[in-house]
């Protein structure tokens, strides 16, 4: 099975790293966690600290970037996992979710953490996506026989 690596210039790997951004794998691709840095950084330092839904939707667009960038697009997200440092900040990211998938949205893990890698941030998002999958194609599952 074809396996590469993800390169993508809106979202680069940083040359001292010690983990990928993410690899597509035949028709799957894994993305790691992504945070709103270096946005994040910049908006805090400037007094303007960026909330969880402008957060969610930086996240987000970069999930799309990757995806994109291994052939796909962001209705080929079928799960992700959302870290929230706060939460009560559920209905901001899920507001997020919805305005960045309409309806068609993925499967979703939220899970409440003490911290973040940077004390600005709130949102932490990885996920997996199919390039033979397109979620605004789903039909409701039959449950006659």
């Amino acid at each position: 099975m074809l396996v590469e690596k993800i390169r993508c210039p809106q979202v680069p790997d940083l040359p001292t790293a010690s983990w990928t951004n993410g690899y597509r794998i035949g028709q799957e691709v894994v993305v790691s966690g992504m945070t709103g840095h270096p946005a994040t950084r910049q908006a805090a330092e400037r007094g303007e600290a960026l909330g969880a839904y402008e957060q969610a939707m930086v996240v987000l667009k970069k999930l799309e970037a990757l995806v994109t960038a291994a052939g796909g697009h962001k209705h080929n997200l079928i799960k992700t996992v959302v870290y929230l440092t706060d939460i009560a900040d559920k209905d901001e990211v899920g507001r997020a979710r919805r305005d960045f998938f309409g309806e068609h949205t993925p499967c979703s893990t939220l899970v409440g953490v003490k911290a973040l890698v940077f004390p600005e941030l709130r949102v932490e998002i990885d996920a997996w996506a199919r390039l033979d999958v397109d979620l605004q194609l789903a039909q409701p599952l039959s449950t006659e026989s």
